[in-house]
């Protein structure tokens, strides 16, 4: 089972004078972690790095901002890639102390700085969601929206044209049973439209 992150968790070392300030958190995709990252160096204009690593399926990345190739985002990523995440972003900020801590110092100073941070996250399941979407007259509008709300499925959608549709998100494993159930509600008045699955 792949997890992603209910908030921001963070830690933070020192090692040999040097401060690694460490976060993981849930991200989208590629853009929002360079977003991420810019944010981080606009407010550390002193540090000497910001490292990071995404896992985000076809997105992942890893940075190492000036440290030795291989040293700090490649780590950071195989530490992610350990505790089974998806849609995680790891950063460090390094403040450089003077001290320089050689290839394999700065490898388990980024690995140890997100491991830790890692050990006071809170994960969360990421659980196949099922894209639905189906078309009604206006009088049953009414009772597609309850039956959404019960099932606690994510309304993402709602058009109304000469008959209202509505798309939205709910775990795969319950869908089936569901669109069974929702059909025989709308008495043959409600008709499923195309949808797809994602993660």
């Amino acid at each position: 089972m792949t997890f992603s992150l209910a908030c921001p968790a963070h830690h933070e070392l020192v090692i040999k004078k040097s401060r690694f300030i460490a976060c993981v958190e849930s991200v989208a995709g590629r853009d929002e972690a360079q977003a991420r990252v810019a944010q981080l160096k606009a407010e550390h204009p002193d540090a000497a790095h910001v490292c990071w690593a995404l896992l985000a399926g076809g997105q992942s990345a890893a940075n190492d901002d000036g440290e030795p190739g291989g040293t700090a985002g490649r780590p950071m990523l195989e530490v992610l890639r350990h505790h089974d995440l998806q849609g995680v972003m790891a950063s460090v900020v390094r403040y450089f102390g003077g001290v320089k801590l050689g290839a394999g110092g700065l490898v388990r100073a980024y690995t140890d700085a997100v491991a830790q941070a890692l050990l006071t996250a809170e994960k969360i399941p990421l659980i196949k969601q099922a894209q639905l979407a189906c078309s009604v007259p206006y009088a049953l509008e009414g009772l597609v929206r309850r039956e959404v709300e019960l099932a606690q499925a994510q309304l993402i959608e709602v058009a109304h044209g000469s008959v209202v549709t509505l798309r939205f998100f709910l775990p795969q494993t319950q869908a089936a049973a569901w669109m069974t159930r929702l059909s025989e509600s709308g008495r043959g008045q409600l008709v499923w439209l195309e949808g797809d699955t994602s993660d």
